[in-house]
């Protein structure tokens, strides 16, 4: 009778533990399964948060939504206090600034109205040559790796070592010798493009308001894409452009000093004298230009006063107001 029972208990065991297992596994697949198909949301750009806050920050009536292709952006406008408006004041805010920023564009918007000008200003879309996603690098050969690991090796040798070998006897992939411009390049076409459409749809809207003349001014690397749009595009509705502490992106396709001098609309440079790479890089501009015959392009020095941000935008405005109005300077 005990043989019988020994003999019959491991059966029994078994047969109890199976069902549980059967079930845990059930339970467990459409949890994982689950789990596998979850996705989180895209993340909106930076710029786009930045506009939903000025939604609620600035008056409903200033807000103009602006279509530039397939793309829609905020960009706030205010109408000349003038019967007769010289023109429209289109502001493109540098980068990581708003289309409200405190310092230059948000001053600047404020008060050419009562100067007889209507301003309309912009904020840059986040840029692909600024984020990580556009560095692109020729990825490991992971594949290369895996079969020379497979392989039986004569002794004992580590796998990275034969990851190293793999590499280095590897033949030059088509990336390495095409012609072909590299990511980064193709990242800044991008980025011009669609900056590019933000302005042509601005313009277009400082048209539709029966402007007089259009002017672009561009703060920090607002100026840098403000010229290159000038530049490349060549519309005839603007009439003049002003760069304000004007400072090319890290990976600009172009330089500041190549693009401003040979520009076809009269050109402002206004920059702060006291910032030594400022300094330096204005010389090489104001250098570039005269190298040119009938150019038209000029610089302004300013001053700086710190702790005093109210009387430092005062003379940025009275400095673009002159240049732009020579005869109503105070």
């Amino acid at each position: 009778m005990f043989s019988l029972y020994r003999a019959t208990l491991p059966a029994l065991c078994l047969t109890l533990i199976l069902p549980c297992s059967a079930h845990a596994e059930d339970g467990k697949t459409p949890e994982s399964s689950a789990d596998a198909t979850v996705q989180r949301p895209a993340l909106i750009e930076r710029n786009q948060e930045d506009a939903l806050a000025l939604e609620r920050q600035v008056p409903k009536e200033q807000q103009q939504t602006l279509l530039a292709g397939s793309d829609s952006f905020l960009a706030l406008w205010k109408p000349a206090n003038d019967p007769a408006p010289h023109g429209v004041l289109v502001l493109l805010a540098g980068a990581g600034e708003t289309a409200d920023w405190p310092k230059t564009v948000g001053p600047l918007r404020r008060k050419f109205p009562d100067a007889g000008w209507g301003t309309l200003s912009l904020a840059l879309p986040d840029l692909l040559t600024d984020s990580p996603v556009a560095r692109t690098e020729s990825p490991a050969p992971a594949p290369q790796a895996e079969d020379t690991s497979k392989a039986a090796p004569a002794k004992d040798t580590p796998a990275d070592a034969n990851a190293n070998i793999a590499q280095a006897t590897a033949p030059e992939t088509d990336a390495e010798t095409s012609d072909s411009p590299p990511a980064d390049a193709s990242s800044d076409n991008t980025d011009a493009e669609r900056i590019f459409a933000r302005l042509d749809a601005a313009v277009a809207y400082a048209q539709q308001q029966n402007a007089r003349s259009v002017v672009i001014l561009g703060n920090g690397t607002g100026a840098y894409w403000a010229a290159r749009y000038l530049s490349e595009r060549q519309p005839a509705q603007v009439q003049k452009l002003v760069m304000v502490s004007a400072q090319a992106p890290i990976k600009a396709e172009h330089s500041l000093e190549s693009l401003t001098p040979s520009l076809k609309v009269p050109t402002a440079d206004l920059y702060y004298n006291d910032q030594g790479s400022a300094r330096q890089a204005a010389q090489q501009r104001l250098q570039a230009s005269k190298r040119l015959k009938d150019s038209t392009y000029k610089q302004v020095a300013l001053t700086a006063m710190p702790g005093n941000r109210s009387a430092e935008q005062e003379q940025l405005f009275r400095r673009i107001r002159g240049w732009l109005n020579p005869s109503n300077v105070d």
